[in-house]
């Protein structure tokens, strides 16, 4: 009798471009049952023994997502699996600038999508998987940035530092369940990506930090996106994922 071969199963949100494109290209390169979150579809190439299947959704409106996502795990439950990820790497782009010079739906905007959508849908997940008997994993694509404060960039610091500490508090939860959620907060190091070239053409005087980024640039110190994302994708895969909280492939 043929055995059915098991798939490992990961959700990824931002997989319409930058790194979360890079990440789902390669998930369905080795095999993966994939489920994206994204705004816009991504024109994916679906290879043999692997599954793609693509959500367009608004992250600023998470919690009808969330439940969506809550329903649709449930329903996978008898599935042979290899294992169950979520990787939270959806984020908003705004014009680099003061606090005070940002406009109050940009600054609404970078929270809810990148630090509200990532706690509801990380909830979700963790609710409908409990009882599998699979390795689970919850990785959140946070940032240099949200260990080292930067002027021009107050929501996006702030939203990443938030990510981190959610990460801190879910690992100290998940530690003490049986099969609980193995937890990372990863930075994944500077890439050539849509918001590298917002911080490198900013207006100096509004982002004083611009010319280091050009720099940056100029002096070819980015990864690019398929290089960072097989990065991550490597320590996610790592048989330690979860003893550091809050990692950076830099130091991997």
């Amino acid at each position: 009798m043929l055995q059915t071969m098991k798939m490992h199963l990961t959700v990824l949100t931002g997989a319409s471009r930058g790194l979360g494109a890079a990440m789902a290209e390669q998930l369905l390169k080795n095999g993966h049952r994939l489920l994206t979150l994204s705004r816009h579809t991504a024109d994916l190439w679906v290879v043999a023994g692997s599954d793609l299947e693509q959500w367009t959704a608004d992250l600023v409106d998470a919690a009808p997502v969330a439940a969506q996502l809550e329903a649709w795990l449930l329903a996978q439950a008898t599935r042979p699996l290899a294992s169950v990820t979520l990787i939270n790497n959806a984020a908003a782009l705004s014009a680099p600038a003061p606090l005070h010079e940002s406009s109050a739906d940009d600054l609404s905007r970078a929270l809810r999508v990148g630090l509200e959508a990532p706690m509801l849908l990380s909830a979700a997940f963790l609710r409908a998987t409990a009882g599998w008997a699979v390795p689970r994993r919850l990785l959140f694509i946070s940032s240099g940035l949200g260990r080292r404060a930067m002027a021009g960039s107050a929501s996006y610091c702030a939203v990443k530092a938030g990510m981190d500490h959610l990460a801190r508090a879910i690992a100290l939860e998940q530690a003490g369940l049986a099969n609980g959620a193995r937890v990372a907060s990863l930075a994944p190091g500077v890439i050539d990506t849509d918001m590298q070239v917002q911080l490198r053409t900013a207006d100096p005087a509004r982002f004083p930090e611009q010319a280091r980024f050009a720099a940056l640039k100029t002096g070819g110190q980015l990864d690019s996106p398929g290089d960072a994302a097989a990065k991550v994708l490597a320590y996610l895969a790592r048989p330690d994922f979860g003893q550091n909280v809050t990692a950076d492939v830099r130091d991997a």
